[in-house]
């Protein structure tokens, strides 16, 4: 067993309850590669399916494997309890599907990736639950867009392909006043930031990007800080605070501290309710394929943010580039807010905005060799994108703009290889882009 104040580097190996297979001894985690479980009785079975006791039941629900993941996780982050799931999408879904019901609303930052920009506009709305758009150069534009129905705050850490970093703290206290949790997606700053350290109430991370690492498995997770009173303004969490008919009218928000001692219960919640329900569940398998790559992450990222901060000073001094969006170059606010959050280095992720705008930009990603072009950050190798005609195209020009995404904007997810030849293919890509 490890604590939570240890390193990074030693909890992606040691974090959590497991220290070798109690039937084998086996030090790797096993791929408990089953649907079902053994009941040890009528009586256990019956605990179980009550929660007065916590185990496993079905794999939809928790397994062996999963659960070494989710207690690592929470170990990295700080926090008390984890849910992993079948991908990041999932993990948001989820994560305000547990606290809004058709009627209320969440208050968001308009900065974040493509795919939770079309959640939030437009599925989340068919299940009735509104998204209002907040400034997050302005906190207190949270509070003002709030009301007796917003159930939760959201940003993203380090958004994706904006990198201003969001205002964590500062909107988490706003929230804290009003009952009001904030939800971080940390999928872009593992390492680097830990949105709990600054008054987050849950974090969301895409385990398929840089924690998995591998571009091998998809999956997600949601992480219980068990740090937010649920119960201190009941009336503005009602999904914790009323009776679940599905659970024999069980209140979340008493029931889980008395039978488990830790203020778990929206942890709980997700996972016996909406994992049960909805059944996005991880497998197995990619449980143990992200385990393999969480152990590694500490080294991984400590190269991909070296790696990014030289290829960042490579374009800063190109002819061929308008701009470069890194954070380790912004200045002001945005610097303030850079230095403040992400503290042990600013990321792998880097914004260019090519002089000849859109078709410069398309001509340089199809001329690219060793850099993959692909709808995915977080890989061992170097990626870009065009994100206007990819990842943010479902988004009108305007959003596209508050995204930070324009037409000759190129993201890179800066990768493990070795800076020099990552900088030789990006360089002849630029010139074949130039001339055509």
């Amino acid at each position: 067993m490890t604590t939570n104040s240890q390193n990074i580097e030693t909890l992606v190996l040691h974090g959590g309850s497991y220290r070798n297979d109690s039937a084998t001894n086996a030090v790797a985690v096993p791929i408990y590669q089953t649907t079902s479980y053994q009941f040890e009785s009528t009586e256990h079975a019956s605990k179980l399916f009550s929660l007065q006791e916590l185990g496993n039941i079905y794999t939809r629900i928790m397994n062996p494997t999963t659960q070494v993941l989710e207690e690592r996780l929470a170990a990295i982050e700080g926090g008390m309890a984890a849910l992993a799931v079948a991908s990041g999408s999932a993990a948001v879904a989820m994560a305000i599907q547990n606290l809004a019901s058709a009627g209320d609303n969440i208050v968001a930052s308009p900065h974040l990736y493509g795919g939770t920009y079309n959640l939030f506009t437009n599925t989340l709305l068919q299940m009735g639950i509104e998204v209002r758009f907040a400034d997050p150069e302005d906190p207190k534009s949270f509070e003002t867009l709030s009301d007796d129905r917003t159930r939760a705050y959201f940003g993203e850490t380090l958004p994706n392909p904006k990198l201003v970093p969001f205002p964590i703290a500062e909107v988490a206290e706003i929230g804290k006043k009003l009952g009001i949790p904030l939800i971080v997606d940390n999928t872009s700053a593992p390492i680097t930031c830990r949105p709990f350290d600054h008054g987050a109430a849950i974090i969301v991370h895409s385990l398929t990007k840089f924690i998995g690492g591998h571009g091998t498995s998809i999956g997600g997770a949601i992480i219980d800080s068990g740090n937010f009173d649920w119960t201190a303004k009941p009336l503005q969490q009602p999904l914790l605070n009323t009776p679940d008919n599905s659970y024999h009218g069980a209140v979340w928000a008493k029931i889980i501290p008395e039978a488990l001692g830790a203020p778990i219960a929206y942890a709980i919640r997700a996972r016996v309710v909406l994992l049960r329900d909805l059944g996005a569940a991880l497998s197995p398998t990619n449980s143990f394929q992200i385990i393999q790559g969480l152990e590694t992450l500490a080294l991984r990222f400590r190269e991909h943010q070296r790696n990014a901060s030289k290829l960042a000073d490579y374009f800063s001094s190109h002819d061929a580039i308008a701009s470069v969006t890194y954070p380790g170059y912004f200045v002001g606010q945005q610097k303030q807010l850079a230095d403040k959050y992400l503290t042990n280095g600013y990321g792998a992720l880097i914004g260019v905005e090519l002089k000849g705008g859109a078709e410069a930009g398309c001509k340089f990603i199809d001329n690219l060799k060793l850099v993959y072009h692909v709808a995915n950050i977080g890989d061992a190798r170097t990626l870009a994108i065009h994100p206007a005609s990819t990842t943010h195209s479902q988004l009108n020009e305007e959003a596209q703009i508050r995204a930070g995404v324009t037409s000759g904007y190129v993201r890179f997810s800066v990768g493990i290889e070795h800076i020099d030849d990552i900088i030789e293919d990006i360089d002849q890509a630029l010139v074949l882009a130039a001339t055509g």
